[in-house]
């Protein structure tokens, strides 16, 4: 037979202690729930902090970059511009043109113009809308730079053709460029954009007219005729050469035929 007084006696629901060690295991349960929980959400929402981070450091990078390119083109420091533009060539997401028109402008600046057409040109090509504006008003500076330079060098043909192309590209230009919008978007906001439009239009139109005339041949001056000896004259030199053949003849009589050099005349 058991003793009952030795078996367990079943817990009092009411008793505080039994509550109070519920409440704790509970509130641990839960704490470690929610800790669970936001480990997760810190493990999934990391890619997404780190675009965020890369987003801002790209943006402030280049405005930084933009700036010290300027700074550098205005000191005259056109490697130092240069060097800066290419920091912007770099993941280059949101205005894609301006990196090769910064090194374009530099390269331009440090007078390599064929190197600074190649990346205008591709700026070009990544421009869009009132973008294109600035980059076709610079690229055309450079074809006709490189125009002068031909000139200079003596190939008119050469010339001529790199100032086609430069009117063509001004030609092109949108009727969107010729707005207060396109003014303010502009690199160059003191400068008048139409105005030096219409300028470099007419002086490249003047370039080509000039080098695509032929020059006129210069007229040979005509050979004056000799005078001809009157027939006394020729007569005097007659007597004189026969002359001087005999006083010779006799001089080789008198010395015997002796070996000599012959006197000049």
């Amino acid at each position: 037979m058991t003793d009952l007084s030795t078996r367990p006696r079943p817990a009092d629901p009411g008793d505080p202690s039994d509550l109070t060690a519920q409440a704790a295991a509970a509130l641990l349960a839960s704490n470690r729930r929610r800790r669970r929980i936001r480990r997760w959400i810190a493990v999934g929402t990391l890619p997404l902090t780190l675009a965020a981070l890369l987003f801002v450091g790209k943006i402030l990078s280049m405005y930084a970059f933009a700036h010290q390119s300027i700074t550098a083109y205005v000191a005259d420091d056109y490697a130092g511009s240069e060097a800066a533009a290419r920091g912007q060539d770099f993941l280059n997401w949101f205005e894609p043109f301006k990196a090769p028109f910064n090194i374009g402008t530099a390269l331009a600046g440090a007078e390599k113009l064929p190197e600074a057409r190649a990346e205008l040109e591709e700026s070009l090509e990544l421009a869009s809308g009132l973008e294109v504006c600035t980059v076709r008003i610079n690229l055309a500076l450079v074809l006709e730079r490189m125009g002068d330079a031909a000139r200079a060098d003596g190939d008119g043909a050469a010339a001529a053709e790199l100032f086609g192309e430069a009117l063509t590209v001004t030609t092109e230009m949108p009727e969107e460029c010729d707005s207060e919008e396109a003014q303010e978007q502009s690199s160059d906001p003191d400068r008048d954009m139409q105005q030096s439009t219409d300028d470099l239009e007419d002086r490249l139109k003047q370039k080509q007219q000039s080098e695509q005339q032929t020059p006129p041949e210069e007229e040979q001056p005509e050979e004056e005729p000799q005078p001809q000896p009157s027939e006394d004259k020729l007569d005097e030199l007659e007597d004189k050469l026969e002359q001087g053949t005999q006083e010779r003849d006799q001089q080789q009589g008198d010395d015997g035929g002796g070996s000599g050099t012959d006197k000049p005349w």
